[in-house]
């Protein structure tokens, strides 16, 4: 059976009709390859996927059929099989934006479980992540060039000791250049997989909906690896259920720049797409990190006829800032944002600039990348993202005065934390405990969100839980912050964040990037935003310009430097108290994720350094202080 929509929900009450669908009859497919094979049997002759190698339009580009696609799936697949793979061996990918990272995702899910990884973290964790999974493959970059990850493939290799093969993948599409030297354990991806058969799964494997998929290695860039697992009909579900809401079609044509390492690219951007026949463009290795794509996007969508765009909100962001210049983008019918929240002003900017409304969606790796959808057409302000997605649930619950999830059902209306359940919860991380703080105890997923209910059923998100700003015990939503001085117009991209107070606990202060050529100063910003907020203790006490926001590797605002940076302005405030214009002030590093560390001299003054000692102790943070020569 191959999936058809007809047009994207509308109201609660359609939304109602396609959930009375009983599930086995919606969606027949126990896996993502039985998809995947049920779409190239309808649209074998069809583009199903093409790269862009370069972000010019009309340049060098290759495409693939869903024909091309299966055939290669049923290669990488019988390969992997051929190296002893089994259904709960784990083959981890670490590849840059490309054709053969489908080959990687579907092949792999066909044979074991997949494991993709962020090739921009460090070794370090690269190694945890790898060691936690125990895989036995990994599909990596062949050749030697700027992004050292064959290199770094290659030294993965000698510290994983259940890393029994490295498959190296030439972006060419072909074998690796004639005479190099493959060390022992290494094979030439493409050359193997040529030699494998192309018509179907010699494994005859068959497939259950809880089988494991994938594990998709979520909490940010610091701590312990925590590693979700995705069955086969929690990513199934996720597809079925967007390309309902959605409308999606065969005759669709898209831009997926997410990165495929993160559950936004593979599910929502991919495997949704994928199930409807949907032509999907891979915008360059790098996708919306090349700068070349953004520049050139509007023509990109011109040229290539696209009828549906997504991307996180800074992207949305750096695209309102590129003029069309002509580019006719009328055959774009959906805006589609997620990740984080949609500032009101970028969504008005771009209705403004280009007339298309942009529709939000949340999702979460631990929902296989979607837990609500705001359909294209649906009129909804800023932070709505929607109704759940058919056959799931979503509750609001109280928060208490740390920030914490309690069991007080709230009505509509009301704020309070995001719950969820649905057949897209993924089957749980590898740590049992990790689990079992991320559940109630009457099975709800708790999201970390922050929102409410409307009296239409759709879900608003006003921000993060772990994000609150607590001052004095009192919960402050960021947002209300970061809409005001968004408003703003020089300002491009904000963010507000608690700054520790001894006192107080944290109290609110933000940061901004400018647009290109704006001009204004943190005092007038600072009395834009403080003008426009009308809860007294949420008011900002500074405002710092940014020349860059720093965002993480999928485009999202990254607040834990943020807060590295706002509790290196208090240390470096209470340096300034103690010390004044003394010669011998210490020195405050405040950088990236590291703890903020004061640099005292050894010889320097006792009681100057007592003093500053202990007003960094009453601190509610860590504060790294240094004694050095």
């Amino acid at each position: 059976m191959h999936l058809t929509v007809s047009s994207p929900v509308q109201s609660l009450a359609e939304l109602q009709r396609v959930a009375a669908t009983p599930l086995a009859e919606a969606m027949p497919w126990p896996s993502t390859y039985d998809l995947i094979r049920a779409s190239a049997k309808v649209h074998a002759d069809r583009p199903a996927l093409t790269f862009l190698a370069t972000g010019e339009v009309g340049g060098p580009s290759t495409t693939w059929t869903y024909g091309q696609l299966l055939q290669g799936i049923h290669q990488t697949a019988n390969l992997l099989h051929s190296l002893g793979v089994q259904p709960t061996d784990v083959v981890a990918v670490m590849l840059p934006g490309g054709l053969a990272y489908h080959l990687a995702l579907w092949g792999g899910e066909a044979a074991g479980i997949v494991q993709p990884l962020n090739p921009l973290l460090s070794e370090d964790k690269l190694v945890s992540l790898l060691r936690a999974s125990g895989a036995q493959v990994l599909i990596a970059h062949g050749v030697d060039d700027d992004s050292q990850m064959r290199a770094k493939a290659l030294r993965l290799q000698s510290q994983c000791p259940a890393l029994k093969t490295i498959l190296l993948v030439n972006p060419e599409g072909g074998p690796l250049p004639q005479g190099d030297a493959l060390p022992t354990g290494v094979q030439d991806f493409h050359a193997a997989r040529a030699l494998q058969v192309s018509d179907r799964l010699l494994s005859g494997r068959v497939f259950q909906a809880t089988d494991i998929a994938a594990y998709f290695h979520t909490g940010g860039t610091t701590g312990a690896p925590k590693l979700a697992r995705h069955s086969h009909g929690a990513q199934v579900f996720t597809a079925w259920a967007n390309a309902q809401m959605q409308g999606f079609q065969a005759s669709d044509v898209t831009l997926n720049g997410y990165p495929l390492f993160h559950v936004a690219g593979v599910l929502p951007g991919a495997l949704c797409s994928l199930a409807v026949g949907m032509h999907i463009l891979i915008p360059t290795p790098s996708l919306f990190r090349n700068r070349e794509v953004i520049a050139n996007y509007w023509r990109l969508v011109a040229h290539h006829g696209c009828t549906l765009m997504s991307g996180v909100p800074t992207v949305l962001a750096a695209l309102a800032a590129v003029p069309l210049a002509g580019a006719d983008i009328s055959r774009l019918r959906a805006v589609r944002t997620g990740a984080a929240p949609l500032p009101p002003e970028l969504a008005l900017r771009f209705e403004q600039a280009f007339g298309l409304q942009i529709n939000e969606s949340l999702g979460m790796t631990e929902t296989a990348g979607l837990s609500t959808v705001a359909p294209p057409g649906l009129s909804a302000p800023a932070g709505c993202v929607g109704w759940p997605l058919p056959h799931a649930r979503v509750r609001i619950v109280g928060l208490n005065s740390d920030g914490q999830a309690t069991d007080q059902t709230l009505p509509a209306g009301d704020k309070g934390m995001v719950l969820y359940q649905g057949p897209n919860l993924f089957s749980g991380y590898l740590d049992a405990a990790e689990t079992a703080r991320s559940f109630t105890p009457d099975g709800w997923l708790i999201t970390g969100d922050v929102g409410f209910v409307d009296e239409h059923g759709r879900l608003h998100l006003t921000g993060r839980a772990k994000d609150l700003i607590i001052r004095g015990g009192h919960n402050i939503d960021p947002k209300v912050i970061e809409d005001a001085l968004g408003a703003h117009p020089a300002v491009e991209l904000c963010a507000a964040v608690g700054a520790p107070d001894a006192y107080a606990g944290e109290l609110p202060v933000a940061f901004a990037s400018l647009k290109p050529g704006a001009q204004v100063s943190e005092q007038a910003l600072l009395a834009f935003t403080a003008e426009r907020v009308d809860e007294a203790p949420a008011k900002p006490k500074r405002i710092t310009i940014l020349e860059r926001m720093p965002v993480t590797n999928v485009g999202k605002i990254y607040k834990p430097e943020l807060r590295t940076l706002a509790t290196g302005a208090v240390v470096q405030a209470l340096v300034d108290q103690v010390y004044g214009g003394k010669a011998m002030r210490p020195r405050v590093t405040a950088q990236g994720d590291l703890p903020v560390s004061v640099n005292l001299e050894r010889n320097g003054p006792a009681d100057l350094q007592h003093e500053l000692q202990a007003l960094i102790a009453a601190l509610p943070v860590k504060v790294q202080v240094i004694i050095g020569d």
